[in-house]
């Protein structure tokens, strides 16, 4: 895929992500892409294999799932006006085709339910979870925590960060290998302040797998420039949780989990950023093959 097309639907993720809540069509993005409709619908699909209006209205529906259950403040009708409905049965129609219920039983079967998002399977009858595989109990997480994070918040600084788009759970690794190869010519990697970063733009837990959005990449000085594949976006500075791990690739989930109910015990909220991770060591060099990383919330 041409390195420039890339860069340019990377563009048009970040702008839909600050936008969900105002008139997305096809015609006004293509407008600020400077892409023809056509061409625009073509090669969107191409890239995340989901057509354009399909990817706004799925991250619609899942910001909107996050918020009934972490702001408890909003009704069921704000939620959906903060998310481009402007009718509540609408909403109320799109949201049970995604997640096989109302917003109001969904918010009623989550809000204390921190290990796993309850989904009915509409097709089948019957209820499921999302990435079940990925969940454990609470008491086992706030034991894996205990054992295993040191945690504390934090004010973090703003962080240039230069990087490359992933979408879906497979395949992170070659994402990884693309941002190492394009900064270790350029010795970003050895700046005390060049750590590798993940960023979420999606949650595990509402977003299924093959579809959650990460932006890879390093801590950069502003001086940096973006270059074909590889973009710019920043880490907003604010307070965050941030828990520090020694572990393997396979405990990332547990960690994460664990992470999330630490902050809801603790009274916590999550803020409006995204979750991301930053790496301090090549595990290959470590003598369990883990990695040294801190998990970082942003809170408000």
């Amino acid at each position: 895929m041409n390195e420039d097309y890339i860069k340019r639907i990377n563009t048009i993720l970040a702008f839909i992500d600050d936008n969900l809540h105002t008139e997305l069509s096809l015609e006004s993005v293509s407008k600020m892409a400077f892409y023809s409709p056509f061409h625009l619908h073509r090669l969107f699909k191409a890239i995340t294999n989901e057509t354009l209006n399909n990817y706004i209205t799925r991250k619609r529906i899942e910001r909107a799932a996050m918020q009934l259950i972490h702001n408890k403040e909003l009704t069921v009708s704000e939620i959906a006006l903060q998310n481009g409905f402007n009718s509540h049965s609408v909403f109320t129609r799109t949201f049970n085709k995604l997640y096989g219920q109302s917003p109001t039983d969904f918010r009623a079967a989550n809000l204390n339910n921190l290990s796993k998002i309850s989904k009915t399977d509409s097709k089948k009858g019957k209820a499921g979870y999302i990435t079940d595989e990925y969940l454990c109990n609470i008491i086992n997480l706030k034991n894996w925590i205990t054992m295993n994070a040191k945690i504390e918040i934090k004010e973090l600084p703003e962080m240039n960060v230069a990087c490359v788009t992933h979408i879906g759970a497979e395949g992170v690794e070659q994402a990884f290998g693309k941002i190492l190869k394009w900064a270790r010519p350029k010795g970003l990697l050895e700046d005390s302040g060049a750590d590798l970063v993940r960023i979420f733009h999606d949650s595990f837990k509402i977003t299924d797998a093959d579809k959650v959005r990460m932006s890879i990449g390093v801590i950069v000085n502003p001086t940096i420039k973006a270059e074909g594949e590889v973009g710019l976006t920043k880490i907003e500075k604010g307070k965050h949780i941030v828990g520090r791990f020694e572990i393997v690739p396979m405990e990332f989930e547990n960690s994460w989990n664990g992470l999330f109910v630490w902050m809801s015990e603790k009274g916590y909220k999550k803020g409006k950023q995204n979750p991301f991770e930053i790496y301090y060591n090549n595990p290959e060099e470590h003598p369990e093959k883990k990695c040294i990383v801190d998990l970082c919330i942003p809170i408000e």
